[in-house]
């Protein structure tokens, strides 16, 4: 395990925001048992912009699920801010993810009945601030993506584009500790998505979000600090 912990300490002896060792996944159908992850060792420093990369079936997707503690893995740990995600119970694990993750999907996951204000407001629902501290967050929020203005605006009255500005606006609303997104321009034109990924740079450098992003898209990978390849579940390159 020292070389493992060794693998994933940057900056001296500093142990990064997100430390991964020995990371081991594997799904069991019937008889066959099939690996997806094979002793990942990486660590992602807090302010980090690091771009998940890999052919289809490599794996990408299945760690950014673990970082997010969405899944558990098989083996191994994940520590998130010094605390070890993998031994969490279930209600201990969304109660964390509530608080300390952010998520960014590719067709953002809005919920059609709720204007660009509520989506954003939803949760804070799970937090204990009053209906005017969750309205001033809020409207920071969709300030700092530039959609005031479309704020009492339903999802199918906006651009793609725009609903994605949605999303971000919501997964910045607790100020989470880390931002993950799962090919946040893979439904988008390749001006709206340079568009986002500017807007995700923003986040990374004026404001130190930690993010962590799963593409396919080289461009997209060029906006971020760091790129990690998997192969076969295998990191081939931190």
């Amino acid at each position: 395990m020292a070389a493992a912990a060794d693998a994933v300490r940057r900056d001296g002896d500093a142990l990064p925001l997100v430390a991964i060792e020995g990371l081991s996944k594997v799904y069991v159908r019937g008889d066959q048992v099939i690996p997806v992850l094979v002793d990942i060792n990486l660590g992602v420093r807090e302010g980090d912009y690091v771009a998940l990369m890999g052919p289809s079936g490599s794996g990408k997707s299945t760690l950014l699920n673990l970082i997010a503690g969405i899944d558990k893995p098989s083996a191994g740990s994940i520590r998130v801010a010094g605390v070890d995600i993998a031994r969490l119970s279930e209600a201990d694990l969304a109660a964390w993810r509530a608080e300390h993750v952010g998520f960014i999907f590719q067709f953002y996951n809005l919920m059609p009945v709720l204007t660009a204000y509520q989506n954003v407001d939803l949760p804070l629902h799970l937090t204990s601030l009053s209906r005017a501290e969750r309205r001033e967050r809020v409207l920071t929020c969709l300030a700092l993506v530039g959609l005031t203005d479309r704020m009492d605006h339903f999802p199918n009255e906006l651009s793609g584009g725009q609903q994605q500005r949605v999303a971000i606006a919501r997964a910045l609303i607790t100020d989470p500790t880390l931002i993950v997104a799962d090919e946040p321009t893979g439904d988008l034109d390749r001006t709206t998505a340079e568009e986002i990924l500017a807007l995700m740079e923003r986040l990374n450098r004026e404001l130190r979000k930690t993010i962590v992003m799963v593409t396919h898209d080289p461009k997209a990978a060029e906006h971020a600090k760091r790129l990690v390849h998997l192969e076969k579940g295998v990191l081939v390159d931190a």
